[in-house]
């Protein structure tokens, strides 16, 4: 039997507050999709315009951790030590019940929306391409998670028997090639060769370092004050960032900062998840029952609700619910937030029956 050697192999099974985080990262999508809502008759450079603009880019800017969030909170979950003798059969059925057949379900009602609602011709072709990148556009994310799933059992080894200064190390190459190196790109004289030596150099970026920070939660305590600080200052570096992108370099640049890859991005979603974990549930439970319990409910829907939530979302904004709430109707400050609420409402109003059905159960997650 191997000896386990790593700084996480001796732990506790980490405790974190998962109905909590869970919830915040998914309204924080929902809030993320509702703020990107365009007008193409609006003149952006008009006194509405400038509005939409900034309101937009606020909301986007604050909702841009959602998806390392969930990252970080499935690292915590996943690549506990614990779990690394488990094999690789009951790991994959458990995620291909979980996940997997949501993600055929929902991808096919999705075909069907763009067919009956957009009026996509659903050619073999379009079909063949919605396989494989995704049949809507936020399909991304779980197409990143199941990438997540496949090295999952590898990372679990590493994270259970390597040490921590190991770790650190590669975080520390995470962090330069995704948040830090990548800010020479903005040099539009060499922002190819950036892009060409990043890819061959860092080889480790993207979402893997949100999943392995994850398990590592304990090691990056430190002062809320300091949390809350980097929390706010981040934020306001995405905003500004992006305004000053979009007024020097172009609109071209303009998710450059909103990236989950950016390294104003990195410091928001660390704090908060940092912020987030130090909440004791039983605070939560016993302080705050009637919101544990409602914490609760949407926690245990994520799934289901990050899929179904954009018909929805469309759906009031388009008014193919009788009614039209959109930021063509609506000043966008008030607009944004009543339609993130009304998508999360609305979402779980259907989607709670329909759990109630066993064999739906299963298929929407």
């Amino acid at each position: 039997m191997v000896r386990q050697t790593g700084d996480l192999a001796n732990n506790k099974e980490i405790i974190l507050p998962v109905d909590l985080i869970r919830t915040v990262a998914i309204v924080l999508v929902i809030l993320l999709h509702a703020s990107i809502e365009g007008n193409p008759n609006l003149d952006i450079m008009s006194p509405n315009g400038v509005q939409l603009w900034w309101t937009s880019n606020i909301y986007d800017s604050i909702s841009r951790s959602a998806v390392p969030l969930f990252v970080m909170l499935t690292g915590a979950l996943l690549l506990q030590p614990n779990k690394v003798n488990e094999p690789l059969g009951v790991f994959f059925k458990k995620r291909w019940n979980r996940v997997g057949i949501p993600i055929i379900f929902w991808g096919t009602i999705f075909f069907l929306w763009d067919f009956a609602i957009k009026g996509q011709t659903l050619t073999p072709l379009f079909v063949l391409q919605g396989i494989f990148a995704g049949p809507y556009v936020h399909f991304w994310f779980v197409y990143a998670l199941l990438g997540l799933y496949l090295i999952t059992p590898l990372l679990r080894i590493i994270v259970t028997y390597a040490n921590w200064s190991v770790i650190r190390y590669f975080l520390l190459l995470w962090f330069v090639g995704t948040g830090i190196f990548s800010l020479l790109t903005l040099y539009e004289n060499i922002h190819s060769q950036i892009v060409w030596f990043n890819n061959t150099v860092f080889l480790f970026t993207g979402l893997i370092g949100y999943f392995i920070l994850g398990a590592y939660i304990e090691k990056l305590q430190t002062r809320r004050q300091i949390l809350y600080l980097g929390l706010i200052l981040s934020t306001i570096w995405t905003i500004i960032g992006t305004y000053f992108l979009v007024g020097t370099i172009g609109e071209f640049y303009a998710p450059f900062f909103l990236d989950a890859s950016s390294f104003s991005v990195i410091i928001t979603s660390i704090t908060l998840f940092l912020i987030l974990a130090s909440i004791p549930n039983h605070k939560i439970q016993k302080r705050h029952p009637s919101a544990n319990r409602i914490l609760k409910i949407i926690s245990e829907n994520t799934l289901p609700l990050y899929l179904f939530h954009v018909i929805v979302l469309e759906s009031l904004n388009y008014g193919y619910l009788g009614l039209k709430i959109s930021v063509t109707t609506i000043n966008p400050i008030i607009e944004i937030p009543t339609v993130t609420f009304l998508t999360l409402i609305i979402s779980l109003a259907i989607i709670i029956p329909l759990k109630k059905i066993p064999y739906i159960k299963r298929l929407i997650g």
